[in-house]
């Protein structure tokens, strides 16, 4: 552990307004445990503008926060990201939105150094805020969004919980779908396997998802359906179709694994799922914003192969 002996006042600028202070010291003292950051606060040793705050208080540009000395744990090295950014479909003053590609995790951690944000953060250093507004799958492909204001990612926010953000996916599954259009409402739940793995499996005490299907096109043995998100749960479109029967070409996780090595074989290394479409209202100006994606070329690729052997 290394001790800060002296007291800290830092200045908020326009890239914390909107923030809760406790968001804030956590994010500023990095190491500190967070039962720590609550205590100073609840004992007053935390002041902006001089006075008492609780851990609610929304920052303002121009506040001044006063941190006590606290004790930082030692950080063991970390990697430093290389700077990277993937191909830019939109950017503002307020956003950015980039076209992932498959294999990139969105953000470091378990067992990552690093991943997109980290690598963009490292490639656009001029940018004091860059933060993701919602997330992907690491072995999914297409449409990321990235705010560079608070107040932009506060709004994108708002609007995921009301549902008035519209991501549509396309994705290939094993198997003859037969709806034209179908909604599918199941309870999903996080667990983790004895492996110390994250999964997600329907279960009747899970949260609700719903997503829409359409079919796209037939093929002999695949359908290609675009998928319509309605609520966002971790591995929903995955685990759906997984339930239903129709597993994801190429999914290592809920997939036909003997399936996945023969694809595997015939050129498709990845899971089939792509981020192709995002519309919403820009959280700033309320225009209207609609972006597409265009499927990969090693998707595309496979389709093409399938166009040989038709429904």
């Amino acid at each position: 552990m290394k001790h800060l002996s002296n007291a800290s006042r830092l200045e908020v600028d326009a890239a914390s307004e909107g923030q809760r202070v406790d968001n804030f010291l956590l994010r500023v003292c990095k190491g500190v445990p967070r039962s720590h950051i609550y205590r100073i606060l609840r004992t007053g040793e935390v002041r902006v503008n001089s006075r008492r705050v609780d851990a609610t208080y929304r920052l303002q540009p121009g506040d001044r926060v006063r941190i006590p000395p606290v004790r930082l744990a030692e950080r063991a090295h970390r990697k430093v990201p290389p700077a990277a950014q993937p191909p830019v479909v939109f950017e503002d003053a307020a956003l950015l939105v980039v076209d992932k590609p498959a294999g990139a995790a969105v953000h470091g951690g378990s067992g990552l150094s690093y991943g997109v944000i980290e690598q963009l953060r490292a490639a656009r250093p001029e940018l004091k805020f860059l933060e993701l507004a919602h997330r992907l799958d690491r072995e999914t492909s297409g449409l990321l969004i990235v705010a560079k204001k608070r107040s932009a990612l506060t709004a994108l926010h708002a609007a995921l919980r009301e549902g008035e953000i519209r991501k549509r996916y396309l994705v290939l599954v094993k198997g003859a779908w037969r709806d034209e259009k179908r909604h599918v409402s199941l309870p999903l739940r996080k667990y983790v396997t004895r492996a110390g793995e994250r999964r997600v499996s329907v279960d009747r005490e899970g949260r609700a998802s719903d997503t829409i299907f359409k079919r796209e096109r037939s093929y002999r043995d695949y359908t290609l359906l675009s998928a319509e998100l309605l609520t966002g749960r971790t591995h929903q479109i995955r685990v759906q179709l997984a339930h239903l029967g129709f597993p994801i070409a190429g999914d290592d996780k809920y997939g036909d694994f003997k399936l996945n090595r023969v694809l595997a074989q015939q050129g498709l290394k990845r899971m089939f799922l792509h981020a192709a479409e995002l519309e919403f209202k820009h959280p700033l100006s309320g225009f209207a914003v609609k972006l597409d994606s265009p499927l990969p070329s090693e998707l595309a690729g496979f389709l093409c192969l399938l166009e040989e052997k038709p429904a």
